[in-house]
């Protein structure tokens, strides 16, 4: 009997086991490709993709009209389409679906920050749908000043990890959010 309840045991712990070293792999991978971010993402690039006149009217409120943000988003394409491509060759790097965003913070108000670019599977453990700009969390204000990459495991199995992106006068100008979530997660969000 004795013998009996020790396989059993054995079989239920089996499984959790495997979900941990895999939990653990899986922070290992977005961490690796974090490191490759910050090498690989232009500070530089990233301050010219958004362009002025977007800037402006993000920090302008309307009565009249209050998608005045919203509607006159704009980037600079060239700068734009080299950092999104850069992002995209960058998740790749997982061995599963992760995504990796570009976060800045809002120019005029450091209290805040902007999801400046989004990709295939639009996971993020921070983006709130719609938002153009948000209060910036305490985990990339950390990034943002000390320059260490982060680890955060936010809501429906998702973890990020935050990785900064300097410019060539070695200044954070942004962040990366390498993010991934639990498979079975995943396929529910598709449904």
């Amino acid at each position: 009997m004795r013998f009996i309840s020790v396989l059993l045991l054995s079989a239920c712990a089996l499984p959790l086991m495997l979900a941990a070293q895999t939990s653990e792999d899986r922070l290992k991978e977005l961490g690796r490709v974090a490191r490759a971010a910050t090498a690989m993402v232009d500070g530089d690039v990233c301050l010219h993709i958004q362009t002025r006149r977007s800037i402006e009217f993000l920090q302008k409120q309307n009565s009249r009209d209050p998608w005045i943000a919203s509607d006159n988003f704009d980037v600079d394409h060239a700068a734009f389409i080299q950092t999104k491509k850069t992002l995209m060759r960058l998740a790749r790097l997982c061995p599963e679906a992760c995504d990796a965003n570009l976060w800045m913070p809002l120019e005029g108000n450091p209290q805040r920050i902007q999801i400046l670019i989004r990709n295939v599977y639009e996971m993020s453990s921070f983006w709130k749908w719609g938002d153009l700009h948000q209060p910036m969390p305490e985990e990339m204000r950390r990034v943002l000043t000390t320059g260490e990459r982060v680890t955060f495991r936010g809501k429906r199995g998702m973890v990020s990890v935050l990785a900064p992106v300097y410019d060539s006068l070695n200044n954070i100008v942004a962040l990366v959010e390498v993010v991934s979530q639990e498979k079975r997660d995943l396929q529910e969000n598709v449904k």
